[in-house]
Formats: C-alpha cells, sequence, structure tokens
C-alpha cells in the first residue's frame, strides 16, 4: 500500500538515516559492494547515486566524512497543479472516444496555460483508472516529398469527410489547408457538404487571415479539375482572378502532408467535441478555430523541431516568402459567390428564390446572379471584369 503522504518523504535524507548512508557510500569506496548494489540499497538511479558519492568524495577529502549528510537537491520539484487541472483531464480522459494523452496535454496549456507533458498524463490516467490503448506508431513513409522553400509558395488543400460528433452517424466534411513549407495549419473548418458555397466561405477566410499563396496543391476533384484542359472550373476561376495556381496530385500519397493533418484532427477532435457536449458545425467551428491556432503557436512539430509559427517566422527573416497581402479589390465578395447568369424577363424581373424582382435594366437583358456563403443574393450588371468596377442592380439579405 503506499502512503497517501508518499511524496512528501521522496527526498534521501527523509526516507534514510545519515550512518546508513555514510555506511552504504563507505563500502562503495571500498570496493566491498557495487554501484548498482549501492543505488538500490539507497533507492537511487545511478546518476543520482553518483552525484551524492561525489559530494561524499569531496567530504572525505576534507576529512568530514563521520559528519556528512546528503543534501536535499533531487527529489520531486514538480510544481503543484493548479485548481482545475484535474477536472479537466477528468472530462477529457472519460469521452467516448477518450482524448489521446497528447491532445489532453495541450488542451490543459491551452485552457489553463500550463504545461505538461503526454507522459504525465498517461501516468495520471493510469493512476486514476482512465487509461486506454494507444494506436500502434506508423510506419515511416517510404519516401518523402520534396518542400517547399518559402511560405506561400504551396498550400495543400483537401476534404476529409469524418464521424465527428460521435452521437451523430453522418460524415461532414472539414476543409483542411495546410502551408507546405512551415506546416502552419491555415485553415480548418467542418461543413454540412463539400460544395462550391463550402469552398467560397472557406478560402477567402483563410486568405484574409495569412495572405494569398502562389499555389494550392490540389486533387482531382470535379470543383478543381475541368472536364476541358484549357477550361477553369467556377472555384478555379476565382482563384485565377488573383493569381492563384492550381497544381494537382494525381494520388492521396502524393499530398502527404495534409492526408497526416487529417489524422490529427481524426484523432482528436470527436474526443473534445464528445467531452464538450458539441453536436454540430456551428459550435464545433468556433472551438476548432482555437485549436487550429493553439497547434500553430505552440505544438512542435515532429519533422521541423519547432512549432509551425516558428517555422514561418524564420522564413520571413530570411526573406523566404512568396505570400502577397489580401487586396483591397471591389470585386472580392462577388468572385467568392456562385454565379449564374440569367436573363431579364418581359415584365423586367429576374427570379429570386420563390420570387420575381424587378432590376432596372431592359428586358432580355443578361445580368448575373451571385448567391453568396452566408445566403444573401446579389444581381451585378455584368460579370466580375479587372480594371471595372461591380454594378449592382439588387441586393436581396
Amino acid at each position: 500500500m503506499v502512503c497517501p503522504h508518499e511524496k512528501d518523504y521522496r527526498q534521501l535524507s527523509h526516507r534514510l538515516g545519515a550512518p546508513l548512508i555514510r555506511e552504504v557510500l563507505a563500502s562503495f569506496r571500498s570496493g566491498d559492494i557495487s554501484a548498482t548494489v549501492a543505488a538500490a540499497t539507497l533507492g537511487l538511479g545511478r546518476t543520482r547515486f553518483y552525484e551524492i558519492y561525489a559530494d561524499y568524495l569531496q567530504a572525505a577529502a576534507h576529512h568530514r566524512t563521520a559528519s556528512w549528510s546528503p543534501g536535499t537537491s533531487g527529489g520531486d520539484h514538480a510544481p503543484d497543479w493548479p485548481t482545475g487541472v484535474e477536472p479537466l483531464l477528468r472530462k477529457l480522459l472519460s469521452a467516448k472516444p477518450p482524448t489521446p494523452y497528447r491532445f489532453a496535454a495541450s488542451e490543459v496549456h491551452r485552457r489553463l496555460d500550463f504545461a505538461m507533458d503526454s507522459a504525465t498524463v498517461r501516468r495520471w490516467a493510469i493512476e486514476h483508472r482512465l487509461a486506454h490503448g494507444t494506436p500502434a506508431p506508423r510506419p515511416p513513409a517510404s519516401q518523402r516529398r520534396w518542400q517547399c522553400l518559402k511560405i506561400g509558395a504551396l498550400w495543400q488543400l483537401d476534404a476529409t469527410p469524418h464521424r465527428w460528433f460521435p452521437a451523430d452517424r453522418k460524415n461532414y466534411p472539414l476543409l483542411d489547408l495546410l502551408d507546405d513549407c512551415s506546416r502552419v495549419c491555415t485553415g480548418a473548418k467542418i461543413y454540412y457538404g463539400e460544395d462550391l458555397l463550402a469552398y467560397f466561405d472557406f478560402l477567402p477566410a483563410a486568405f484574409r487571415e495569412h495572405g494569398l499563396p502562389l499555389q494550392l496543391y490540389v486533387d482531382c476533384h470535379s470543383l478543381f479539375f475541368p472536364q476541358h484542359p484549357e477550361a477553369l472550373t467556377q472555384l478555379g476561376a476565382a482563384l485565377h482572378f488573383y493569381g492563384i495556381s492550381l497544381r494537382y496530385a494525381r494520388t492521396p500519397q502524393a499530398k502527404g502532408k495534409i492526408e497526416r493533418q487529417h489524422q490529427y484532427w481524426q484523432r482528436r477532435l470527436p474526443a473534445v467535441f464528445a467531452a464538450e457536449a458539441i453536436t454540430t458545425p456551428q459550435a464545433a467551428n468556433s472551438l476548432l478555430r482555437e485549436l487550429r491556432r493553439h497547434r500553430n503557436a505552440h505544438e512542435i512539430h515532429r519533422e521541423l523541431g519547432r512549432t509551425p509559427n516558428a517555422a514561418a517566422a524564420a522564413a520571413r527573416r530570411q526573406e523566404r516568402t512568396a505570400l502577397r497581402p489580401t487586396p483591397r479589390c471591389p470585386w472580392w465578395p462577388y468572385i467568392w459567390s456562385v454565379r449564374t447568369p440569367i436573363k431579364v424577363g418581359p415584365d423586367g424581373r429576374v427570379p429570386v428564390g420563390h420570387e420575381r424582382l424587378r432590376v432596372a435594366v431592359s428586358p432580355g437583358t443578361r445580368v448575373v446572379h451571385c448567391l453568396h456563403p452566408d445566403g444573401s443574393i446579389t444581381i451585378l450588371a455584368h460579370p466580375p471584369k479587372a480594371g471595372e468596377r461591380p454594378a449592382p442592380l439588387l441586393q436581396i439579405r
């Protein structure tokens, strides 16, 4: 049985009397016992044993072994946990599915500003019967893809459908965006469906936060890859308007970095959503935004050996950046909308939802119907064109 006050007596001088300690060290000095036996007798590791033995030898050099006793260095100097750490760990580790230990430590840091190691979380979980199995380590990649030298030179973009909410059997797509150079997660958001409106909501928010990249690395989804090689999809045309090119990956393995980031979210989000009773994308995305920023700022990337934000800052200091500032463009809200050409009817009206509304142009004129991600609608007199200004004829919110 473990004494309830055991941690108060971990110092060697509190556990053993000084005469016994001196006797063991003298026996080791004379060669009567080995270091292993001496360390075991004192209940010490080899490193700490030799530290104490070195101090004992200094006392012997000054003929003070009869009065020598070990100091109080070593032992348990870990700070006491702040109030709230244990209840938070209990909630996270009791969730179904349980939170991974590394993520639990990350959440303690994010919520309570208290740094702790995942091994500490694991030991606490074992002690409190909240331990769970850990996934088998992933095999190393057989081939590592090249890495861009500049931030913003290439962002990897992909969607991963997953059962994010354990109580809901539906798979919701998470749109995921990653800077290839620094591994900064420039965007992550869960949507009800992977469609054009979702991307028109997702991408401009990332561009406003981080700037415009040169390329997006995508798969051959019909939203990106046109049927005719010389054409552009509507999403491709919107990106092209601001000088962003598309680069196509033929296999999921080619986008290994974003695929690993998918795994990162899949291991963590269902557990924290279950612990916090989050069941909808709207509620999930406010938390996901904070998790993404905490990951960028505080979690060490295993390949880079530093946080993504630190890698990005180093690239900026070395002038290795291809990011461009988001332009102040009057076409911005219309570029990121689903645009459909329509013709004004003989009555001078256009269809808007279940209604027909009048516009101030001649019947038979071709105009542009813009459906925005927030559900609002704009009727434009002409499609977007560089060098001209938009002419809204009607706006419905």
